[in-house]
């Protein structure tokens, strides 16, 4: 089955692509395994170690199913983070599913930690990324293709076509972060007062609450 084949090949893309501790935006590991401890109460710069593992720490199923976007935006993230895979705890990696209705949007975003590799497992999507310059890169990406998305910088996907889409994100980071630039503005918590939205995006105060109004439901 193509699918199928696919998936090995961006497993091995991905791994290659990310693996290296040179280009992890994680620090380096200094023992063979550290699993996170999830309920550990010490905060630190990643998670306290268990003082016991099993295989179960370094498995997860969870990206081999395709999810339904049947959300506002029409997309849905599957994250493969060190929350969801505690064996990924210091090791720099993590991967992510996004599944695509059609015409649906992974909205604006930025990964404050990682850069990304993005496969297509099926479909066809509009992918792009902003410059701090503010130039904008973008290409369409089919089946078997990818496109990398730089660490920090603002990027989006859209499956302008008419049949669902699904892609697997590599990072080079357990947990690379992520921010919606639509819902971090306008949906923060205190809200970013109305007249800096109103003053930068040139709009009225009634615009701005307008649009708080319609993301609230979304932060």
């Amino acid at each position: 089955m193509v699918v199928g084949k696919l998936s090995v090949v961006v497993v091995m893309v991905l791994v290659i692509a990310t693996i290296s501790n040179y280009v992890s935006a994680d620090p380096a590991m200094l023992q063979d395994v550290c699993v996170a401890d999830l309920n550990n109460a010490v905060k630190m710069n990643g998670f306290a170690c268990k003082a016991n593992f099993s295989a179960s720490d370094f498995f997860f199923a969870g990206l081999a199913m395709q999810q339904p976007a049947n959300n506002t935006l029409g997309a849905i993230v599957t994250q493969a983070f060190v929350e969801q895979v505690p064996g990924l705890n210091t090791l720099g990696v993590s991967m992510a599913r996004i599944d695509f209705a059609p015409g649906g949007l992974n909205q604006p975003h930025e990964h404050p930690r990682s850069s990304e590799v993005l496969f297509v497992l099926f479909g066809e999507l509009d992918a792009g990324f902003i410059t701090t310059a503010n130039v904008l890169v973008t290409k369409t990406i089919k089946q078997g293709e990818l496109f990398i998305f730089p660490r920090g910088l603002v990027h989006f996907q859209i499956n302008n076509g008419k049949v669902p889409a699904a892609a697997i994100a590599g990072f080079g980071s357990q947990d690379p972060g992520r921010e919606d630039i639509a819902t971090s503005l306008f949906a923060s918590t205190p809200p970013v007062p109305d007249n800096v939205l109103s003053k930068a995006f040139q709009i009225s105060n009634q615009e701005v609450d307008a649009i708080k109004s319609k993301l609230a439901g979304e932060s």
